[in-house]
């Protein structure tokens, strides 16, 4: 669980490459005309992250014709604390609550690695089955998390399972799923190289940020999507959770011409054309 409270995010946004220099605030509409991604794969650790930092850029996209797929590393075994739930029936919920949030932002599939939560760590093993989704499903766009994420203003500390997907995913980014050399296994499963195009790490301090995303016209779904996982919403003590993803969001928007956000940290990897 990736945790609204974390964040603490201000007005401005950089160039990338240019430091300092305050970069034109980018809505979705404009991302959607200029380069709209038409398959994009959302790599995370747990049932829910994806909704919690990028759930209404999803929605976004899938209303404007792209196929989103999830892969979803862990069991989410762990998202539950009261006495007397086992880790096997934990994921049976949350593997349920995923997938009807998935269906909610429209996203065409969910993958589940079933790797076992709060226990991930960078393998060889999770290098080639991050490898084998990506040469499978050859995206023009991957969404990842941001592995240098390690704690927000004091107030949160990242959890290591998100860590150890975003660390794993630059690794399959280069060199893991471009070069012929990794895994050739994968040849062999009928799996052969691609070269990634495009990178974004969700971001959530404004130093950090290069596209902060209008959301405004489906932060609904967002809202709707996040109730799904009412597990997890039941472990944060949280009855509603619109106000504080509808507060997020205008944090991460403050200073734009729209209410509500979502920022990235974006890798062009290709040269256009």
């Amino acid at each position: 669980m990736s945790g609204l409270r974390a964040p603490d995010v201000g007005p401005a946004s950089l160039d990338p490459g240019i430091t300092g220099k305050p970069s034109p605030a980018v809505t979705l509409n404009h991302v959607a005309n200029e380069r709209a991604p038409s398959r994009v794969l959302a790599v995370f650790a747990h049932p829910d992250d994806a909704e919690f930092t990028f759930g209404g850029t999803v929605a976004s996209w899938t209303s404007s014709g792209a196929e989103v797929v999830y892969v979803c590393v862990t069991d989410g075994s762990a998202g539950q604390n009261q006495p007397g739930w086992t880790r096997e029936a934990v994921a049976e919920v949350r593997q349920k609550e995923m997938r009807e949030a998935a269906s909610i932002l429209g996203v065409a599939d969910v993958v589940f690695l079933g790797y076992v939560d709060g226990y991930l760590e960078v393998t060889l093993d999770l290098r080639r089955d991050l490898t084998r989704e990506v040469r499978r499903f050859r995206p023009d766009l991957i969404v990842a998390p941001d592995p240098s994420h390690l704690w927000s203003r004091k107030r949160y500390i990242n959890h290591p399972d998100h860590r150890a997907v975003g660390e794993a995913m630059l690794a399959v980014v280069n060199p893991d799923a471009p070069s012929r050399p990794q895994f050739p296994e994968l040849l062999d499963e009928g799996f052969e190289p691609f070269e990634v195009p495009e990178l974004w790490l969700p971001t959530f301090e404004p130093e950090e940020t290069d596209l902060v995303l209008d959301i405004g016209p489906v932060i609904d779904k967002k809202v709707a999507a996040l109730r799904a996982h009412d597990s997890q919403l039941k472990n944060m003590g949280t009855e509603d959770i619109e106000p504080e993803v509808r507060e997020h969001a205008e944090k991460l928007a403050e200073g734009r011409e729209f209410r509500y956000g979502e920022g990235f940290r974006v890798f062009r990897l290709k040269e256009e054309g």
